[in-house]
Order: structure tokens, then sequence, then C-alpha cells
């Protein structure tokens, strides 16, 4: 049996109970991908059972195996590299040097990360006359999005891995055969049979199965806030911890003096860069009345180099979105914003040129957008910018800080410690510093409605762990 016609249960490749299948078709031009199991309840249930029936077994395992176990899988997932990246950009239409450069080469470095922690970590420690003993948190449901979807199981599987949980996972039925492509590896690496469970279905069939499970622990899921609320809301019916990663609209605050056609430039290829499909994207550019004008014009000239094309051509920057509802929302709100009154610079509503088939979107740039417009508060996920204008820093952080969000964002300044002083009072999870680079080790997650919990480094493994004193 193929791995894209089973799901993978208990250290085995297996048909789904009902025998229901999900088409995989690819965004660029419809092409069909092959079609993977819809899993559903009772397929659930004996993958946990699996997890639940492993646990004793794994959880005490020693770190330093642990450890072992993901290095290898690290280093599976490096070999498979180039193939990672050919599935991504033919599920997502992510452009095939993005596949490469971050899709598959990140969760890699994720990867390492936590094998490094595994055999690291202090997982006992003394405080004064108790040992206090950090414990797997037991079984783990995570459910996982299609826009980072190699990163976004990385990101879960392998501080739950570490931590000595073991899990069940639920991908996005977008972006199942990566998925596929994670269980083969997992199981190559030597993880025992039981410890990590893949089960593909639809999210409202196999995703509500397994945030309602009472076999449980604790349930990850990454995704957009409105369905993240149903989640929280399905696994509290039973106690379980919950992790939660969800959307964000957030600002890239250009303060005065800043070097503007860096930030500008940078604050673009943020947005555009997978299509707009990220949760952290800086979709708000705020900029001092007095270059507003430049930065106006920075914008466009810049979001104008990303046209939209084929994904596997190595020159092309920009893919499709990933399915026919993405692309109807985001051309919805485009056509909201020029109702509203935003002032269109570049791109729009209508099809690329020569894009008739596949979810292709201009990349958009609107000006002229006032913090009360539908674009400057909901989350678009789509290559869309606003850029805004502001009169001084004290608008500027209340703009900032004026959506339901909290994910990321970004300041620049010529003074690093203005920088700083501005991003500390910002209401965010994570702020990049004048285009500070991508750390493993940081935490990322969200405050306010774009989650609970974090994920990478310590921090991550952290959310996997349980306590227990020992008074001695």
């Amino acid at each position: 049996m193929k791995a894209h016609d089973a799901l993978y249960i208990d250290g085995a490749w297996r048909p789904a109970e009902g025998g229901a299948t999900l088409e995989d078709t690819n965004p660029a031009d419809g092409t069909p991908l092959g079609a993977v199991p819809a899993g559903g309840p009772a397929d659930i249930d004996a993958a946990v059972r699996a997890a639940r029936a492993a646990l004793p077994q794994w959880s005490p395992t020693a770190p330093a195996e642990r450890a072992r176990l993901l290095f290898r899988l690290r280093d599976i997932l490096q070999e498979r590299g180039e193939e990672t990246a050919a599935l991504v950009t033919a599920e997502l239409g992510s452009p095939l040097t993005l596949s490469r450069k971050v899709h598959t080469a990140v969760p890699v470095l994720v990867c390492g990360s936590y094998a490094e922690l595994a055999g690291s970590f202090a997982f006992e420690e003394e405080r004064g006359n108790s040992r206090v003993l950090r414990a797997p948190v037991g079984v783990v449901g995570a459910i996982t999005p299609w826009n980072y979807p190699l990163h976004q199981i990385v990101a879960k599987a392998a501080p739950a891995l570490a931590a000595g949980c073991t899990m069940v996972l639920k991908p996005a039925e977008d972006t199942p055969l990566v998925a596929q492509l994670f269980a083969e590896a997992v199981d190559e690496a030597g993880v025992p049979a039981g410890v990590f469970n893949l089960v593909t279905g639809l999210g409202p069939v196999a995703g509500q199965a397994l945030a309602e499970h009472d076999g449980i622990d604790l349930l990850s899921f990454t995704g957009s806030t409105a369905v993240g609320r149903k989640v929280a809301a399905l696994a509290a019916g039973g106690v379980k911890r919950v992790a939660l990663e969800l959307g964000g609209k957030s600002a890239n605050v250009i303060l005065p003096g800043a070097d503007l056609n860096r930030a500008v430039r940078t604050g673009v290829a943020n947005v555009m860069s997978n299509s707009g499909q990220t949760c952290s994207a800086w979709t708000r550019m705020l900029v001092d009345a007095d270059r507003y004008d430049e930065a106006v014009a920075l914008a466009a000239e810049s979001a104008a180099k990303y046209e939209p094309g084929d994904p596997g051509e190595e020159s092309t920057r920009m893919g499709p979105l990933v399915n026919a509802k993405q692309y109807e929302r985001v051309t919805g709100y485009i056509r909201r914003g020029q109702e509203e009154g935003a002032r269109l610079v570049t791109g729009g509503a209508e099809r690329p040129a020569g894009r008739d088939r596949g979810h292709y979107v201009r990349p958009t740039v609107f000006a002229d957008v006032t913090p009360q417009m539908t674009i400057a508060q909901e989350e678009i996920f789509g290559p869309v910018l606003s850029v805004m204008r502001y009169e001084d820093t004290e608008e500027a952080l209340r703009i900032a800080n004026g959506t339901v969000y909290g994910l990321a964002g970004a300041v620049w300044s010529e003074d690093r410690d203005e920088a700083v002083a501005f991003a500390r009072r910002m209401d965010t999870g994570q702020v990049d510093i004048n285009g500070g680079r991508f750390n493993p080790m940081a935490p990322f997650g969200g405050w306010k409605q774009s989650g609970v919990g974090r994920e990478l480094g310590e921090y991550g493994l952290e959310e996997y762990l349980q306590t227990k004193s020992l008074q001695l």
C-alpha cells in the first residue's frame, strides 16, 4: 500500500475506516496530485489509542536517546530536502526557491535545535529542599495549517518528541502529502511504533474528533483565530491543555530617520513572501507624514517586482494562493478596501495578465488606509499591504496596538535603542528590529487574540512539559 493511500497509525500504514478520500490538487493549474484518506472519528480513536499505549514506554526514554532519534530525523529531512521542496511547490504553490530556503531548510534547522535541547535541557532541578521534575504532558493532539506545512508540523512534533510525549497529527487537507513525507521520515528514523501517528482528513470531521477526544492531554493548534476559538471550546470540555498559534495583523513601524528604502523594500518582501499567506506578515506599514508619499511610491515599485508566475520556475518570486476559497477571500478584501475609500496604488482584484488558470492574485498595495478600515483590522492572508500615515510616534504606537491581534511586528530606526524602546511598548509577541534575523531558539507566539502559548526553543519545549515537585 502506497503511503498516500493510507494513514500512519501505530508504526504502520493502514487504510482509513470509511474508505473516503480527499483530492489533492496543484493550485497553479488545478492538476490532480493524488488522493489521501479522509480519516474520521474511528481513525482518530485508533491513533489516540496507539499513542496512549506507547506513552508508558516512550516517556521514560532517556533524553539522550530522544536526542539521537531527533538528530536522525533531522538528517533524513535534510537528505529529502529537494523532494520536500518540490512537494511543497506542487501542493502549496510556493516558488521553488522559497520552498528550498524556507519551507525545507527552516524545519531542518528547528528539528536540529530540538535534538540539541533534548540532550541539554534540565528536566530536573533542585530548588531549596525540593526537586522539581519536568515530565511529558502525555498524548498530544496537533492540528497544523497549510501555509508552512512542514515547518508547522516540525514545530509541534519535534518538541513533543523531545519532551517524551506521544502524538497524533491531523494536518491541513490542502497539503497532506508533505505530512505523509514527514511520517515516512519518522518511521525511517526509528521512532517507536505509536509514538507518532498521522491521520489525514477534514478539519470539521477528523480535527473535531481529535480536539474532543478524551485520550488527548494537550491540543496544539495553528490556524485562524475564528477556528482557534472553536477548537479551544471543544478541548475545554475535557479540561485539556491548549496551545494556540492564531492570526495576526502585524505592524511594520518605520520611525522618522530610519533607512526608508531598506525598511520599505524589506517590508514589502515580508508581505509578498509565500503569496502573503503568513500569519506574522507585516501587513500594516506605518510611516511618518513627512516621508509618507515617498514610502508609498517605494512600496508600489517594490511590489510590482513580485509578478505572479509558475512556482516551478527558478525565477518566480510569487506563486498562486493555495485554493479557490482563499482566492475569493483575498480578492474580496481587496474590493472591500476600495469600497471603503483606500487608494489602490498597485495590484487589484483582477486576475494577473496571462494567468487564467490557478489561484493567482496581483501583489496589491493600498495607501491612505485609516485604522478603522476593514483591511487595517482583519487578517487578509494574501499579498496585500496597507500603508498608513502617522503624525508622531505616539500615534504610531496607538495604530500599531489598535487591533485585536498581537503576533508579530517590526520597528525601524537609525537608533537601535530607540527602536527597542518602541518595540517594548508594542502589544505583540515578537518584534524584528531593523530586519533582525530568524532565531529558532527565540519564542514565537501571540498576545491578545493571536494565541496562547509559545513555539520554538526551550519556550516551545516547555509547552509539552508539566511539573512535579518532590519535597525532600
